[in-house]
């Protein structure tokens, strides 16, 4: 799989506290490696939209990562607000997640990830254009 990464990502994750750049490094690595794992991806490209890390496939919906000062206790992955992806996420599993609105699922700083999952969320983004008539995108 090739991934193409715009130099200013980088930039971005340096200019993140120590701590929530770890966690944001982790998500980063769950989405590129569960990208890898996904037979239908080729390639992500990862870039900044809003100011945001952002990794986009071909037939896939963009995901954001971000922490918001104003919320230093969170940091989120974001999904776009008009797609069926969280809706279908809060459906199978709304027990593990925190969700805002339709557009993103929360964590806070200390909380562990339930990382299979958060993948299977992942991989639903990644090729949404391919299984968005699925129900629930074919997740249960």
């Amino acid at each position: 799989m090739k991934i193409v990464s715009h130099p200013a990502v980088a930039d971005k994750f340096e200019s993140y506290p120590e701590g929530v750049k770890m966690k944001l490094e982790k998500l980063r690595n769950l989405i590129l490696e569960t990208a890898v794992r996904t037979e239908s991806i080729s390639e992500v490209e990862e870039t900044l939209k809003w100011g945001e890390p952002s990794y986009l496939t071909k037939k896939g919906s963009t995901i954001r990562i971000d922490w918001k000062a104003a919320k230093p206790e969170q940091y989120a992955m974001y999904f776009q607000c008009t797609s069926k992806l969280v809706p279908s996420f809060r459906e199978v599993f709304g027990e593990q997640f925190s969700f805002e609105g339709n557009r993103a699922i929360v964590f806070q700083m200390e909380e562990q990830i339930p990382e299979d999952e958060l993948s299977a969320c992942i991989a639903s983004a990644l090729r949404y254009h391919s299984i968005k008539h699925l129900p629930n995108l074919g997740l249960a």
